[in-house]
């Protein structure tokens, strides 16, 4: 168990299972795509740089004077910033936004990262589209750089300031939130305690020095409408402030607005905040388990390639997704998917995008927002400071995404998409003819099936469960009656009676597929 370069097998298997941990739903072709390129290639094409993506626009709001249906609005400074449902239009253009940033990350990290820093760096409650749009600006341009350029970025965030109070930080009253939560969630992690107010990793002492050093930020609008953290230097305290021997007894004397950046280059400095970012990235890429000698064998040489190179995220992204580790037969289909994961590769894995228009997809963006809602992964409202439950809280982690409640959703979902569901004025369904068509010899169901297991599933199943999913394409008839089926409607793919037999097979064996416990999995 260790990090050196993996060098067994690369077929499906292995090509599968790094994408499915690096991206939201790998389709046929991605996957085909990096058994052809092999390991070293696929991992330099997901870790590759991305163009930041068109700013969001108005798909459903028509009466905003500074930005009309189909333009983006994040820089409108319109004369009435009241408009009634305007600031709801736009937190929800935000939110779908993001969710087709996620929808659309073929091969690549990027996606994934962007959720990554979204709940290790989490807001809520925003109350203006702007702070939303700053805020996921500021994580993507950062996504696979530097993490102390990120941190230093996201400490004078506007949506940060507000949520973690920071805007109300200031000599006469200085305020702990935010230098807290950057110690203990964001940077070097909280240790045991071993004394009172010590932590191992830092100090009471060193929350109270990190807030009067981030005193005087406020949140401040430009002439042109965009949101920015703005310094003070009446609000901010002056003094020295010293900090603990956790960092040792380092006197910071007045720096003005630059002052926040020099503690945050000390916290770097040490390893336990390289440390605490790879469980982070452990947790997200392999397993949310941490034992002494992954902690020992995986944590501790992953965080040296961390500070090896400055806090440059992709190197040790390469290193984790490159490793023999990485690809242990313990961490295929080990975790069960988080709800936008789920969502998501239901989408992408069929490669589903009926739409024809923008206006459109935005609609169908934000119907996949709202149906995170009630599995309690909402994006731009994370649950906690320290992030959703999943991702930090033992001993069930990943499991508490499966309960009576999400389970009927997810099922829902599968079913809704498999059967046909309306989105305004369109009809729309999964194309699972379509999605078989890439499999080439299909002629026998044994062998269409094996291939959906091979997609859908990261584990192969019983031959019990074989035989289940044949009797859903084809109840109780011999295999040459779906030989028979398949060939007549590729002899005539535009009879509509054709289609429409085929589809309702294919119909009974998908959505019985993706209801399965295999397809929870990644």
């Amino acid at each position: 168990m260790t990090l050196n370069p993996y060098s067994g097998p690369w077929t499906f298997r292995e090509a599968a299972h790094l994408l499915r941990r690096t991206t939201f739903g790998p389709n046929y072709t991605m996957m085909q795509t990096s058994v052809n390129a092999g390991l070293s290639q696929t991992v330099e094409s997901l870790l590759a740089s991305e163009p930041i993506p068109p700013p969001p626009i108005h798909y459903r709001y028509e009466d905003d004077p500074g930005a009309p249906l189909g333009e983006t609005w994040v820089n409108s400074n319109e004369p009435s910033p009241n408009l009634p449902g305007l600031n709801n239009a736009r937190k929800r253009s935000m939110a779908a936004w993001m969710m087709g940033i996620m929808l659309n990350g073929r091969l690549s990290i990027r996606s994934k990262m962007l959720l990554f820093w979204h709940e290790h760096l989490p807001v809520n409650a925003l109350q203006a589209g702007q702070l939303g749009f700053k805020y996921c600006d500021t994580l993507l341009k950062n996504v696979l750089g530097n993490a102390q350029t990120l941190i230093e970025e996201i400490t004078i965030d506007p949506a940060m300031l507000l949520f973690l109070n920071g805007h109300q930080n200031s000599v006469q009253s200085p305020n702990e939130n935010y230098a807290r939560e950057l110690l203990e969630l964001f940077t070097i992690g909280r240790g045991f305690e071993i004394g009172p107010g010590d932590y191992t990793t830092y100090t009471e002492q060193d929350v109270r020095a990190i807030a009067r050093i981030l005193t005087g930020w406020r949140v401040n609008v430009t002439d042109d409408a965009v949101l920015t953290g703005r310094f003070w230097p009446i609000l901010h305290d002056q003094d020295s402030k010293q900090l603990s021997h956790r960092f040792d007894n380092i006197v910071i004397q007045d720096e003005g607005e630059e002052e926040y950046k020099t503690v945050i280059d000390i916290i770097f400095q040490k390893s336990d905040t390289a440390k605490h970012l790879c469980r982070q990235l452990h947790i997200w890429f392999v397993s949310p388990e941490i034992t002494e000698e992954i902690e020992e064998n995986i944590i501790t040489p992953l965080a040296q390639v961390l500070m090896d190179n400055n806090y440059e995220v992709r190197p040790a992204l390469e290193t984790l997704l490159s490793s023999e580790y990485f690809f242990t037969d313990s961490h295929i289909g080990c975790t069960i998917s988080h709800p936008i994961d789920f969502l998501l590769k239901v989408s992408n894995t069929f490669d589903f995008d009926p739409f024809d228009n923008i206006i459109e997809r935005y609609a169908y963006w934000d119907l996949l927002n709202q149906l995170t809602v009630s599995q309690e992964m909402v994006l731009l409202q994370v649950s906690s400071v320290a992030g959703w439950k999943a991702f930090y809280q033992g001993p069930l982690y990943d499991k508490v995404w499966m309960n009576s409640i999400s389970l009927n959703v997810r099922e829902a979902v599968t079913d809704r998409l498999s059967a046909g569901v309306q989105l305004g004025d369109i009809d729309f369904k999964l194309d699972f003819i379509g999605f078989i068509a890439q499999f080439g010899d299909i002629f026998d169901p044994n062998v269409l099936i094996d291939e959906c297991v091979n997609m859908l599933f990261a584990h192969p199943i019983s031959s019990n469960q074989h035989d289940f999913l044949k009797n859903e394409l084809i109840p109780g008839l011999p295999d040459m009656s779906w030989t028979m089926e398949y060939s007549e409607y590729l002899a005539d793919p535009t009879n509509p009676d054709r289609i429409e037999g085929l589809n309702n097979r294919l119909t009974s064996l998908f959505s019985t597929m993706l209801k399965m416990p295999e397809f929870y999995l990644t």
